[in-house]
C-alpha cells in the first residue's frame, strides 16, 4: 500500500502550520517588544533632557535623583 508524496505531503500539513503560527507569534513579540525599548529609551532621553533644564534651578532635588539612580 503505497501512499504516495501527496499522503506524506499532507500528513507534514499540520507540523507545518503549528510552525508558521509559532514563527508569525515570535516574530510579533519580537517586534513589540524593539519598538517598546525605542518608546522607552525616548522616554529616558526626553527624561533626562528635562531634567537637565531644570536642574539649574532646583540642584538639591537633581542631585539626589542622581544620587538614587547611581
Amino acid at each position: 500500500m503505497d501512499g504516495g508524496f501527496w499522503f506524506e505531503a499532507g500528513a507534514l500539513l499540520p507540523s507545518i502550520g503549528v510552525g508558521l503560527i509559532f514563527w508569525f507569534a515570535m516574530r510579533a513579540i519580537l517586534r513589540a517588544d524593539r519598538r517598546e525599548r525605542e518608546a522607552e529609551r525616548d522616554a529616558e532621553k526626553e527624561f533626562r533632557a528635562a531634567r537637565r533644564g531644570g536642574e539649574s534651578s532646583s540642584s538639591g532635588d537633581a542631585a539626589a535623583i542622581n544620587h538614587v539612580e547611581d
